[in-house]
């Protein structure tokens, strides 16, 4: 399988909604794994990122861009890199989400998902 090719930042990125993200007050290495993090570690860290992203007013902007850049490190919106794998998996390359919006379009179920109750443990 070959390797993803690193983020793609679409051509109408905006910035403006990083400056009113949670993830701001809160510690970067949350978001993004140590290297050879692995097993409950990595899904503790991950879980504990989502719990941010949860009550996070931009989640969605964040998602989508995660989405549409294709990005291949951290949690962004509440999906993990393995959740991100799978969307990205699905999607077909000649048709993929560029324009605003369309990452949460493609995505929507996944992004729900990603910080439902039972993802974060607990319902």
């Amino acid at each position: 399988m070959p390797q993803q090719p690193l983020a793609q930042v679409p051509k109408d990125a905006q910035w403006y909604w990083q400056e009113h993200g949670a993830c701001r007050s809160a510690d970067p290495t949350l978001f993004f794994h140590p290297q050879n993090e692995r097993g409950s570690s990595r899904s503790r860290r991950d879980r504990g990122a989502k719990l941010v992203c949860a009550s996070c007013d931009v989640r969605m902007e964040c998602a989508d861009y995660a989405v549409r850049a294709r990005e291949p490190y951290g949690v962004w919106g509440g999906l993990s890199e393995d959740e991100r794998e799978q969307i990205y998996a699905r999607l077909d390359s000649r048709h993929y989400p560029r324009a605003k919006g369309e990452g949460l379009r493609v995505a929507a179920d996944d992004i729900e998902a990603a910080v439902s109750p039972r993802a974060l443990g607990i319902a």
